[in-house]
């Protein structure tokens, strides 16, 4: 058994409308994705977190290392991919293509052993996850929360038990939001703030100790993700648990997090930081700080059903008699290429999202959404 063929494909959907967060304002979705095919015919597919025509390129470059290697030996092709780059990319967009390339030697493995991915990695501790809505992002400079009550209703209405919103407007606005978002969803329902490291440390700690009294349930990336040890002080100084890690990659990146005990949450995203052989890694070396494992998700329904399998296979540290439930990150914002590209179609029910346990991600792309979306190989500009 070998792999024969790598495809990539840019994916290009342009957005109703515009949104944004601290840092930047989004009027399109562009992701890459990627097909490796084996020598019996069999296929599966990867997807990676980045800019696409970076990743694109860094999958190009992996592509003479990889063809020829037998697919149900991911570790070695893991390994393979990380030698060849190690000398220049040990962080950043060339971990993400490997990240794609390994995702999609995991689907293809359970695909020729009829078995999903969450059985490779070592079996499913659950069958459903609870999702967490992403949203409540910004829709206009002027007023940029003007839509929050609403659509924060809408996600209750849905069913919803978590809902993560965005801060960074500023320390007044943003408690303003909070406030009002905990009026509006109550009490019984997990409320979430997300900065994307908009924050200095003095700014950071006057936001948590303002936001306190809401039972905020986590405080993702109040800073930049270079200050391990702000990250650590920062704990120290409020009681809403603080999270991060979308930025970091590799088991040796989330090591300084871990030992700078800089977060209580960690948020590894598979399609970045490695991908499933290395993510399987990351929540290992997890467990022996006792930090929580809730990895970060953004892309294509692919990138979904990978982080279902990760999840279900996290061990639950420590273990009790009726375990608590383990969240995924679901975006809400506009995003065809989540909600068209596979089959069958992610449903949400009571709540909860079941883990599919049909070989690999127990997923296939619809090919006439993929030519929908696929930009040309001769039309592809930069997408940075």
């Amino acid at each position: 058994m070998k792999i024969v063929k790598i495809e990539t494909f840019i994916l290009k959907d342009t957005l109703s409308k515009s949104f944004f967060f601290s840092q930047w304002e989004y009027s399109e979705r562009c992701i890459c994705i990627v097909k490796v095919t084996a020598s019996n015919g069999q296929y599966g597919w990867g997807e990676g977190y980045g800019p696409a025509s970076v990743l694109e390129a860094g999958i190009e470059l992996l592509k003479p290392i990889v063809l020829g290697l037998n697919p149900l030996e991911n570790e070695v092709v893991w390994n393979t991919m990380y030698r060849k780059t190690l000398d220049f990319a040990r962080r950043g967009t060339l971990v993400a293509s490997i990240s794609a390339i390994d995702i999609a030697i995991w689907d293809l493995k359970g695909k020729i052993l009829n078995l999903p991915v969450a059985t490779l990695l070592g079996g499913a501790h659950r069958d459903k996850i609870r999702p967490y809505a992403t949203g409540l992002y910004f829709t206009s400079h002027d007023n940029p929360s003007q839509e929050f009550d609403e659509e924060a209703r809408k996600y209750v209405s849905q069913g919803f038990k978590a809902i993560k919103m965005k801060v960074g407007l500023g320390i007044e606005e943003d408690f303003k939001n909070v406030k009002r978002m905990r009026e509006v969803v109550g009490d019984d329902i997990q409320l979430m703030v997300d900065s994307n490291h908009a924050y200095n440390f003095r700014e950071a700690v006057l936001l948590a100790k303002k936001i306190e009294p809401f039972n905020i349930s986590w405080f993702e990336e109040p800073l930049s993700p270079e200050f391990y040890h702000q990250y650590n002080e920062l704990r120290s100084k409020t009681t809403i648990p603080i999270s991060g890690g979308e930025c970091e990659y590799l088991r040796f990146g989330f090591h300084q997090l871990l030992r700078n005990r800089s977060v209580d949450i960690i948020q590894p995203d598979i399609c970045a930081c490695g991908g499933l052989t290395e993510a399987k890694r990351i929540g290992t070396l997890a467990t022996t700080y006792g930090v929580e494992v809730i990895p970060h998700t953004w892309g294509t329904s692919i990138g979904i059903h990978v982080a279902l399998h990760f999840i279900a296979n996290l061990e639950a540290m420590p273990g009790r008699m009726k375990s608590p439930d383990f969240l995924i990150e679901y975006d809400q914002t506009e995003n065809a290429l989540r909600e068209q590209l596979t089959f069958p179609a992610i449903e949400m029910k009571d709540g909860m999202i079941e883990v599919p346990n049909r070989p690999g991600l127990g997923i296939d792309v619809n090919e006439e959404v993929l030519r929908k979306f696929a930009i040309p190989k001769d039309k592809i500009k930069s997408t940075l």
